[in-house]
């Protein structure tokens, strides 16, 4: 018998990873070419919009709308099983799109920014933020801060803050089996952030990974006992609970 492409990609899983706020795909790249590594998975990335270079006058909706066009064209090519990885300002855009498509059948979100150095839902903390900052030079290098910092203006902080606004009840609808993995050593999202959306999943298909030593950027370094934990999250049925290593 002679398979159509259609039947065949009934049994191919296809893997989106959307990046963070003022990040890139370079920041998961490392995950992404670890998980190429598995014939089963189609692993897809892109570059938010306004993040190419500098912040042009983007808005949060056109973020949105770039991420469903990326879902809709692999519902289109005919994915039946698609995996979402989102990191920071790219899981809370997860969460969402967990709640819009049934195609979507598992989820990740790594450091997921609902809380974000400071800012909750409800308001900034500019002393508290400026307090934390010295703690964030030690853990980044000076050029990849002020490369983020030369992308960022107050424009498209208020379009952050708006869209965490809108979409902070999503983790309250997600009904699909999900994977939170957070940093101990996070300066910029907070535990509080990644606790929020456990509580908040009422099923019971979920994972909150607590890792020592990790900061924000969860997968930027080498780290294969993390690409192991995704792994095994994708292929196999969720063992749900809190988890420390």
């Amino acid at each position: 018998m002679i398979l159509k492409d259609s039947d065949v990609m009934i049994f191919r899983k296809a893997i989106l990873i959307i990046h963070g706020f003022l990040g890139g795909t370079y920041d998961l790249e490392l995950l992404a070419n670890n998980l190429e590594l598995n014939k089963n998975f189609d692993v897809f990335q892109f570059t938010l919009p306004g993040h190419e270079r500098n912040f042009s006058k983007v808005t949060y909706q056109e973020w949105i709308k770039s991420c469903e066009e990326h879902v809709e064209w692999l519902i289109g090519s005919g994915y039946k099983n698609i995996y979402v990885i989102g990191h920071s300002m790219g899981g809370v855009i997860t969460s969402y799109l967990a709640t819009k498509y049934k195609e979507i059948k598992k989820i990740v979100l790594a450091a997921p920014a609902f809380h974000y150095l400071s800012i909750t839902n409800e308001k900034a903390d500019i002393p508290k933020s400026i307090k934390t900052t010295p703690s964030i030079v030690k853990t980044y290098s000076i050029q990849e801060i002020i490369s983020r910092m030369f992308k960022l203006n107050l424009e498209s902080v208020i379009e952050f803050k708006n869209l965490v606004k809108k979409y902070y009840e999503c983790p309250k609808n997600i009904t699909c089996p999900t994977l939170i993995i957070q940093g101990k050593n996070d300066e910029i999202v907070p535990v509080s952030s990644s606790l929020y959306v456990y509580n908040s999943i009422k099923s019971d298909n979920k994972k909150l990974v607590f890792v020592d030593k990790l900061t924000h950027d969860v997968f930027k370094k080498e780290n294969i006992k993390l690409v192991n934990i995704v792994d095994d999250f994708l292929k196999h049925t969720v063992k749900g609970g809190i988890y420390n290593i």
